[in-house]
This record gives structure tokens, sequence and C-alpha cells, in this order.
């Protein structure tokens, strides 16, 4: 069966790539993922079995920009917290101390200014947030522009300044807990942090405490490692803390056109012609 197998499309994680199973597919030609992240394969060891590499960056960025608004929009308003009030059997009235923040105005830092990172400042532009974004490489002037966003050389000075701070960031080894105590500590206590891109990005300990101890605010998660967290983590007791199942890209269109994505690689790779989105080793 092993000498049949040209092609893998990988959905969720699945199946495990490791060296064995490369070893057992001598005919393996190209391994699509479904989504952005590749931070689950060792991109170097399967290049060195001469195999292609695909993801799906334009079906996820629309969802997943969309669900980095509705944490943010969430957590300002205390969404999850004022709806568990107004079904409890006891409600009568909602404590006028319950007080969100406003989005209107307020300062977004986006750190990971890639096509997800955009898409996030172009709804931003329309809530009408100042907003600043760190990034490797600097965007186009006009594209800047277009949404009205700054530039940040420095992570730091963005962590200073922003009311919200969105992580859209791919998972490397730079990036494993970019976001650790001393990051949180130069955030506002006000601010908020909100992630999309991968729960390792965040040291998960520092930041249950930094929302214990009123370092921050509150934080909106997309993303946790492990998904899902243990059920006796700090983070799944606090009032000030949303976390969705990895939401990102689950609409019923994305999922489709994720496929669709894959499927056009997976052909390409097979008749020997340029992949679309493929993803080398760096």
């Amino acid at each position: 069966v092993g000498k049949k197998v040209q092609a893998i499309y990988l959905w969720w994680h699945k199946p495990v790539i490791d060296k064995e199973l490369l070893q057992s597919l001598p005919n393996l030609k190209v391994i699509a993922n479904s989504g952005v992240g590749m931070d689950h394969l060792d991109l170097k060891l399967v290049a060195s079995f001469g195999v292609k590499m695909a993801n799906a960056p334009r079906a996820v960025s629309s969802p997943t920009a969309d669900t980095g608004m509705a944490l943010l929009l969430a957590s300002a308003r205390r969404l999850v917290e004022v709806h568990n009030i107004s079904i409890s059997p006891s409600m009568e009235y909602c404590e006028a101390d319950i007080l969100g923040v406003k989005v209107t105005g307020a300062t977004l830092g986006i750190i990971g200014m890639g096509s997800i990172g955009y898409k996030i400042a172009l709804r931003a532009k329309a809530f009408e947030m100042n907003i600043l974004y760190h990034n490797r490489t600097r965007r186009k002037v006009q594209e800047e522009q277009a949404v009205g966003a700054t530039y940040c050389r420095k992570m730091d000075s963005l962590l200073q300044q922003a009311d919200f701070v969105m992580l859209v960031v791919s998972l490397t080894p730079q990036t494993h807990k970019l976001i650790g105590k001393r990051e949180l500590e130069l955030m506002k206590p006000t601010a908020t942090l909100i992630n999309v891109s991968r729960g390792a990005v965040v040291d998960q300990e520092a930041l249950a405490a930094a929302l214990q101890t009123g370092v921050i605010r509150a934080a909106a998660l997309d993303v946790t490692s492990p998904e899902p967290l243990p059920r006796d983590h700090p983070l799944l007791k606090l009032k000030n803390v949303i976390i969705t199942p990895h939401l990102g890209i689950k609409t019923d269109k994305a999922t489709y056109m994720i496929t669709e994505e894959a499927v056009e690689n997976i052909l390409a790779a097979l008749n020997g012609l340029p992949l679309p989105s493929e993803v080398l080793p760096s």
C-alpha cells in the first residue's frame, strides 16, 4: 500500500509525519496542510525525502481575522461574563459595576503583520482604532496608509502603548514564549492580550499570574498549549479570560475552501507544476 501513496492531506495535524512514515512511502510527492501554520511539521526532514509541502493561506486569513476581532470585542464588552449573568436563575438586574472598555479610538497593537494581521488591521480601521504593528519586515507605505497603521521597529514600544495586543505570528523557535513575564509587565494594566496564533507563543503560567495580579486587564485566547488545556489549569478558573477551542478557520465555507486549496496544490505536485502555496524549509 505504501508504494501507491503519492500525496498526504493533513487535517488537524493528522497523520503525524515522522521519519518512519516518510521511509514507508517511497513515492510520496507532496504533503498539503489544512491551514497556514506548519509548526507541527519538521520541514527540513520532509524536504530531505524530496517531498514538497504546501499550506492554505488564502482560505484561512479572513475567518481567522474575524475570530481575532470577535475575541477582541467579546473581551472588551465582557460578553461571556454578562451572558452567564443574564441566564442565571438569580438574575434580577445587571450590576452597574460590570463595565467593559471602549474599542472605538483605542490602540490596537498587532504583532505579526502577514496576510491575517493585515486583515485584522482592515477590520480594526472600521472600528476607528489606532493601529500599531510589529513585524520582521516593514509593510509598504501604501499598505500602512490604507489601514492607518504605524510601524514599531521594537516590540517593546508596541506593548507599552497598546490597549489591545493581538498575536498573529507563526510559531518558530524565535517566537516560542515570545510573550512572557517581562513583556506582560511592559503592557498597560488596562490592556488586553488576544492570541490567534499558537498557544506556545505565550508563557501561559506567566499570563495566568499577570491576570490574577492585575498586571494586565484581560486575555482572549483561541489557542492554548496543549489544546485543550488540562482541566485544572489556572487559566480556566479566571473570569477575565475568554478561551475558545481553536475556532480560527472553523466556518462552513473556510473548511471547503481549505480542501479546495489543498487539492489544487496536490494536483500541481502530481503533474510536475509549481505549487500555488509551496512552503520551503527556512
